[in-house]
């Protein structure tokens, strides 16, 4: 019996949207690419409900004829390309003729499209990939395409979408990431009719600051280098303005964004002895390289493309940063005009000149040999225990001999304490960090606020993405004791703070919460949860912290009041329990 058959024609179509179109940002994409394409000059984008309910692409580009219009529907139905040779060739945003073809598939679809030079435009309304109707329009010249009910008909996919916050993330990245690369083109954006962007025609910096915001003028660094094989442009981070978060690493290519971790390894490695490695620089980079040089067709999204001489443009971005940041006195050069000489100061007139005195130990005998003494390495105890112990509750109980003990802090960093059976070693900063976030979200639980007012106000600003971020989180914000107000232009007026944040930095503190709830591998973790995590990993006190007999009671005991002290939010080892039987296996 035969059992491979055809798919139907609308099932084959949500099968390919899927491969297109995985989310709102998405669609957006492609929508915007379109506009680019057409040669527009100004370009609005309108979201309602993350993208669910309405995203809307209005331009001023050249618009579509009646059958121009119709024909964009069709599948695989492209103006760009002709032959497969046209492919190494691509000098378009959209050339593969799927983006239209697979929205329809999936929403309700309204275009309206006009030509310069003509009257009346065409109106189409598609369902599901049937047109319901079409005729003429007056209408503005250029194109207005309007997705409604994105996903009706795929009921599984939609229920995949992410909460309305995370959508909406990605669609302001994709409008970011297109405003970035064609500066030279108004652009602007609203969100359930409220303007988030409005950029106007301008310079790479400028557009680069109107996106990011105010404050990155000054921490650009431009850069331009010019190869046969490819031109480079554009700007980066000073290295004091780096971060512990991701985040402000473009590449552009002909325009086109892309993501390249070998290329980021480039740029990372020419900040080398310049930032610590847990940190991330910026960069917005925009390479011109000849389109037969690259393939962008490897990828449904196109945002990975293969280069044909990979390792030549490794080398000149790793130089042409390590160049730029020498060149503005950013990084520390060696001047090879300089004399080798030693530079002699010149004598102060007056002063005179003394014999320096040297210390001699008359005591000291090098043929006398000291006995070699035993050093008994706890750091191997650790090592051997630290799989076996780390999901394990410590059965230790803090009792009334406990308390009464004296405790010893080792490295300003371990707090070792003796108990009946042998001794336990615990992690001054990851117990504290467990007993802070405990707290932290039992008050977000209970919604017990504590609040420390500040004397004078705190000032920060953010990117647009950020702003509206924040703007989502202010309840559990607030409930933590953060006192803020909005005050437009992507800036916060913080005027009071939870208690333990007083010594701490509130401008890392809040980069890293964003950071936490961007992280799309962390979203299955409540908001609350992320929060407390950041605040309990900044506050926490740090190796190096010496503490009092006291300081230490009181840490050990709250940790041992904990729900799961032996391991801190990370899911690192707190406590190491070592039996007497432990030790003696080292003897």
């Amino acid at each position: 019996m035969d059992i491979i058959q055809l798919l139907p024609e609308h099932v084959a179509n949500q099968i390919a949207a899927g491969e297109v179109i995985g989310r709102p940002a998405s669609a957006v994409k492609e929508m915007l690419e379109n506009a680019l394409d057409s040669g527009a000059t100004k370009i609005k984008l309108y979201i309602k409900d993350a993208g669910k309910t309405l995203l809307q692409v209005v331009d001023n580009g050249c618009g579509m004829s009646e059958t121009d219009a119709r024909m964009s529907f069709e599948r695989h139905a492209t103006s760009k390309i002709n032959k497969a040779d046209d492919l190494f060739a691509i000098k378009t945003m959209g050339f593969r003729g799927e983006a239209m073809s697979s929205m329809a598939a999936i929403a309700h679809i309204e275009m309206k499209s006009k030509l310069t030079d003509k009257e009346l435009g065409t109106h189409i309304f598609i369902e599901g990939n049937q047109v319901k109707k079409q005729d003429d329009c007056s209408c503005s010249n250029g194109t207005s395409i309007s997705i409604k009910n994105l996903f009706y008909n795929v009921p599984a996919r939609r229920n995949f979408l992410k909460s309305d916050k995370v959508e909406t993330r990605h669609i302001m990245e994709q409008f970011s990431r297109i405003a970035l690369a064609n500066p030279d083109i108004k652009m602007s954006m609203y969100l359930d009719d409220v303007e988030h962007f409005h950029l106007e025609k301008s310079n790479k910096r400028q557009r680069i600051v109107n996106v990011t915001g105010a404050k990155s003028n000054q921490k650009l660094v431009p850069i331009k280098e010019e190869t046969t094989l490819v031109n480079l442009s554009g700007f980066i981070g000073k290295p004091e303005f780096c971060k512990r978060t991701r985040g402000e690493q473009y590449f552009f290519v002909n325009n086109r964004f892309i993501k390249s971790p070998y290329l980021h390894h480039a740029v990372k490695k020419a900040y080398d002895g310049l930032i610590p490695d847990n940190y991330f620089p910026s960069y917005f980079l925009y390479l011109d390289i000849d389109p037969k040089l690259i393939d962008i067709n490897i990828h449904p999204t196109k945002t990975e493309i293969k280069f044909e001489d990979e390792r030549s443009i490794y080398a000149i971005i790793r130089s042409a940063v390590k160049h730029s940041l020498g060149k503005y006195n950013v990084a520390p050069t060696i001047d090879f005009n300089q004399e080798t000489a030693f530079d002699i100061p010149v004598l102060e007139q007056g002063k005179v000149l003394t014999q320096p005195k040297v210390k001699v130990d008359t005591n000291f005998n090098p043929f006398e040999k000291e006995k070699p003494t035993e050093i008994f390495s706890w750091g191997d105890v650790v090592s051997e225990n630290k799989e076996t112990k780390i999901q394990q509750e410590i059965e230790v109980k803090w009792n009334t001999e406990l308390q009464n003990k004296q405790f010893l802090q080792i490295n300003n960093q371990f707090i070792l304490l003796e108990t009946e059976n042998g001794i336990i070693i615990i992690h001054q900063q990851r117990a504290h960090e467990r007993i802070l976030f405990e707290y932290y979200q039992s008050l977000l639980e209970n919604k017990k606020t504590k609040s420390q007012q500040l004397a004078f106000a705190y000032n920060l600003t953010f990117t647009n993405s950020d702003y509206l971020l924040i703007i989502q989180l202010k309840e559990p914000l607030r409930n933590l004791g953060f006192g803020f107000e909005l005050k437009g232009k992507n800036k916060i007026e913080i005027n009071s703070i939870p208690p333990e944040c007083a010594d701490g930095n509130l401008e890392t503190i809040f980069e890293e919460i964003l950071e936490q709830e961007k992280n799309d591998n962390q979203l299955v973790i409540s908001t609350k949860v992320k929060i407390a995590k950041v605040l309990a990993k900044n506050i926490a006190i740090k190796k190096g912290k010496s503490l009092e007999q006291e300081e230490m009671k009181v840490l050990i005991s709250n940790l041992f009041a904990c729900n799961l002290p032996s391991i801190c939010p990370s899911g690192k080892t707190t406590i190491i329990n070592l039996s007497l039987e432990d030790i003696t296996k080292h003897f």
